[in-house]
């Protein structure tokens, strides 16, 4: 029996194991950004003022660079990313409460779905509230 060869596939086994293991191991601890699962981290909160102060219909941009706009429709107010599901470019808000990006052309309509690709996903809504002095509370993920 030539031992050469069985230790060389024992090797060989050992180490595509071993790659594998490795391989699944980083990918259980990556996250995919805006898949719309839970990304296993806590959200930061961020105090985005009194809430009084979105009380006119529209795109609030002010928090485009923290990672959302502020959208007040019909006295309701919700928070969209304002980074693309694409390659994770700032979008940019239009004046028809569209929002585009400005890197590869997505486009989205004012309730975060998408109009245009290359953008596949949908922009993710973060959780809002409004704490005891008024003030709305955006839980951003990411």
């Amino acid at each position: 029996m030539n031992t050469d060869s069985s230790s060389d596939r024992s090797q060989t086994d050992r180490r595509g194991f071993l790659l594998l293991a490795a391989t699944a191991a980083i990918a259980a601890g990556c996250e995919t950004v805006n898949s719309g699962k839970p990304s296993g981290r806590a959200p930061r909160v961020v105090d985005a003022g009194p809430a009084s102060a979105y009380h006119a219909d529209g795109v609030y941009s002010q928090y485009r660079d923290v990672g959302f706009f502020i959208i007040s429709r019909g006295g309701q107010i919700t928070a969209l990313s304002s980074i693309c599901t694409h390659r994770h470019c700032k979008l940019d808000a239009e004046k028809d409460r569209t929002f585009s990006c400005p890197c590869h052309g997505s486009t989205f309509d004012p309730a975060g779905h998408v109009t245009e690709g290359p953008a596949t996903q949908n922009l993710p809504a973060f959780a809002t509230t409004t704490d005891a002095r008024g003030h709305l509370l955006v839980s951003v993920l990411g």
